[in-house]
């Protein structure tokens, strides 16, 4: 989810508003942080859980705990599509395959969890969750620990950054209320949500408006925001580019997606501060999956190329 801290994924200073094979395996997913457990799905390739050693060529990077345990607990909001989502009990999607592709360089099953987005970070605080992989912007404020009004909340994360997106508008067939750009929606009612550095980019835009005024409602998921505006009851969503993109081919022609993306950010897998060995070792397997062709596959598999980068870095947003 810039995608989703849009910060899009929602929130705008998260933003200022950014933007796979079933996984191998199982994928189960148990709930995040102090969220409530919604789905659980395998994800992953891996050696099974016995002696702590493995064929895989990244296998020794990783820190004694996962080359022992052989798993990697992941937290996801998997209503993100085509990032990830949830189809018959699995989380399938860009950020699970690219997973399943890593899983095969560290030699260690990647197992999702699936939760509301804006409990994904406390889930590292709390060590529910190894890893965060669920179209999150990098950005410095989720660096940091601090939360969307400036209150240092945490210590912060850490995040291996993998795909670049920008952010755009979702709105009805026919664009009815001729919205293109953040400018246009003052006096208006928009859905968004919650968490995301979209609902940053809103909010951020709600005080440009000034006394024009812009309601921002905040949902759950970003498919309560789409029901909003499909209804009629909000004129637009915000998105990262590519879900933008796939919500609207996929919604029988009750949405497109207004304007030009915006505010190109990179989404990142983030991890504990205090948990960098782990941190590196997920950044030689993205790199060693970009080297050898698998990300590229995986991204032409979901129609999102347009968002490869072609070297992983280490807390690149700003």
């Amino acid at each position: 989810m810039t995608a989703g801290s849009p910060q899009p994924h929602s929130a705008l200073p998260r933003l200022t508003a950014v933007a796979a094979l079933a996984v191998a395996g199982s994928l189960v997913l148990a709930g995040c942080g102090d969220q409530t457990k919604k789905d659980a799905s395998p994800a992953t390739s891996g050696t099974g859980a016995a002696a702590s050693t493995s064929t895989a060529p990244l296998f020794s990077k990783l820190p004694q705990k996962y080359q022992d345990s052989k798993v990697v607990k992941v937290g996801t909001d998997a209503s993100y599509a085509p990032m990830e989502q949830t189809e018959n009990g699995t989380i399938v999607g860009i950020d699970p395959d690219i997973a399943a592709a890593m899983s095969k360089q560290l030699g260690v099953r990647f197992e999702f969890t699936n939760g509301t987005f804006d409990g994904l970070i406390t889930s590292l605080y709390t060590g529910r969750e190894d890893a965060v992989m669920s179209s999150m912007s990098d950005t410095k404020k989720r660096q940091q620990g601090i939360d969307d009004n400036g209150k240092k909340t945490g210590t912060g994360v850490d995040f291996v950054d993998y795909y670049m997106s920008g952010s755009s508008l979702l709105v009805k067939k026919g664009n009815p209320d001729h919205v293109t750009q953040l400018t246009d929606l003052c006096g208006r009612t928009v859905a968004v949500q919650r968490g995301t550095i979209y609902e940053d980019a809103f909010n951020q835009q709600k005080k440009a408006c000034g006394s024009k005024g812009l309601k921002v409602e905040s949902y759950d998921t970003d498919a309560e925001a789409q029901t909003r505006v499909k209804a009629g009851g909000a004129v637009a969503d915000l998105n990262d580019t590519p879900v933008a993109a796939y919500i609207a081919q996929k919604s029988g022609g009750a949405f497109e997606v207004a304007g030009s993306p915006a505010d190109a950010g990179p989404f990142g897998i983030a991890t504990a501060k205090d948990n960098a060995q782990l941190r590196d070792a997920l950044l030689a397997a993205m790199n060693a999956i970009i080297a050898d062709g698998t990300y590229t596959k995986v991204l032409q598999k979901w129609n999102a190329t347009s968002g490869a980068i072609q070297q992983a870095a280490v807390n690149g947003g700003s």
